[in-house]
């Protein structure tokens, strides 16, 4: 692939800090869920988000199997639905393999925009199994969820690209 004029070449991702920074979103979401918020309709769900980088970033190690089983462990985790957020995660995944040739083009003020309606069908996906199970309505106060987790993407592909980024044999004679 061509790379946009300007855009520094990134060196591989390790598996590890995949997998770790996978954990370390889920970790963050129980805790935001069991002693923070305490579910509240308008939690922003950083898995999804981290979910997404990776399935743009990442395409052939993170896809839609991953987002498959960190769905499931999610639904364990917070006693809903089995397949609930499993089903949200996976076409989440797939919409985010989908556009991550044209994404990658953005810069990440712009990708936001860009994944702000992944994030809102993700949400509306969820509410759709929660209601047809019989659940009551979150209210309004849930769309501003796919809001925040849009405003956290740019934040959330600094911090994750930051390990990429550094030269991999520093050198003073050499531009790369």
């Amino acid at each position: 692939m061509i790379m946009p004029r300007g855009q520094q070449l990134l060196l591989p991702a390790n598996p590890w800090f995949i997998f770790f920074s996978l954990l370390l979103a889920q970790l963050i979401n129980m805790l935001l869920n069991m002693v923070v918020l305490g579910n509240a309709a308008w939690a922003p769900d950083f898995l999804a988000v981290v979910l997404v980088f990776w399935c743009v970033h990442q395409p052939q190690r993170v896809g839609i199997g991953v987002a498959f089983l960190f769905g499931l462990f999610n639904d364990v985790q917070q006693s809903s639905l089995l397949g609930q957020h499993a089903l949200s995660y996976t076409v989440l995944a797939y919409c985010a393999v989908l556009i991550h040739r044209r994404l990658l083009w953005f810069k990440e003020p712009k990708q936001s925009l860009q994944v702000l309606p992944l994030f809102v069908l993700a949400h509306v996906l969820e509410l759709l199994v929660r209601l047809l199970s019989g659940s009551l309505f979150p209210g309004w106060w849930m769309l501003l969820a796919p809001v925040i987790e849009a405003l956290s993407w740019p934040v959330v592909s600094v911090l994750l690209l930051a390990p990429q980024r550094r030269a991999p044999d520093p050198d003073e004679h050499r531009p790369l």
